[in-house]
């Protein structure tokens, strides 16, 4: 058994695999200043939460867009099992071709939702993953790594719509009856739902139009369901497609 963790700047969602399987899945909130003591504890009491013995873990894996937090959580996970967690970065075996501007500068989580992509729904494809930026990332008909876009998140922009309008109140992230909003909130809904929705339809048909081809489109992300369900263009939505990646680079980079 693996412990798979992906570190976002909002959450981070920690996975057991064991033979490709994905076994508990648990968010937490990310905290930058969080120290690898205070990491350490809240594992190990999901741990014992979940009835997983540490000593059944024999390896660990980390994507991570918070670097404070990716060495904290590094050394928590040695002191708690005294295995070095491999973390995702230049260096590591992929078997992909990426061709952008400096490789070094692509982030983890892009690197390990592509290659998921490509194991599990082939190539080309387009990944969604919506999580505090919406990002938006390509690969080609020969599965080369080719960019993409980083969009602001959705409840990042919602934030900051009512933190900067007065009259603009703090509401839930759900669909409007119509798109023609007949009240405050149901027109802040409709822009951000129908918006984003449609945005992303698109990003996705001008994505499509400069490679000159259709993709398949992967979306993951804690809001996928709620906006993908909106978009006309055909998604297919895998919440765990990060820790599929995750899986499958371990493997590639685990010695022997």
């Amino acid at each position: 058994m693996i412990l798979a963790i992906d570190v976002g700047n909002t959450d981070i969602v920690l996975g057991t695999i064991e033979e490709g399987k994905i076994g508990s899945i648990v968010s937490i909130h990310t905290e930058v200043s969080g120290t690898a003591a205070e990491y350490g504890i809240k594992i190990r009491q999901l741990m014992d939460y979940y009835g997983i013995d540490l000593q059944e873990i024999k390896g660990a894996i980390i994507c991570s867009v918070v670097p404070q937090v990716t060495a904290a959580l590094r050394d928590a996970i040695l002191h708690l099992t005294g295995l070095k967690s491999m973390v995702v970065g230049p260096g590591m075996k992929t078997g992909m071709n990426v061709r952008i501007d400096d490789p070094a500068t692509l982030a983890g989580d892009l690197v390990v939702g592509s290659v998921a992509a490509i194991a599990y729904y082939g190539a080309p494809a387009i990944i969604l993953n919506m999580g505090t930026a919406t990002t938006m990332t390509v690969v080609d008909q020969k599965g080369i790594y080719r960019g993409g876009s980083i969009i602001p998140g959705i409840e990042l922009g919602l934030q900051a719509l009512s933190a900067g309008a007065s009259l603009l109140p703090d509401i839930a992230i759900a669909a409007p009856r119509k798109v023609i909003g007949t009240n405050t909130v149901d027109a802040m809904r409709s822009g951000v739902v129908y918006g984003s929705a449609a945005m992303i339809d698109g990003m996705i048909e001008r994505m499509e139009e400069e490679l000159g081809y259709h993709c398949k489109v992967i979306a993951t992300g804690k809001l996928t369901e709620t906006i993908t369900a909106f978009c006309k263009k055909k998604i297919t939505c895998d919440r765990d497609l990060l820790l599929k990646g995750l899986w499958i680079l371990y493997q590639k980079n685990r010695k022997a």
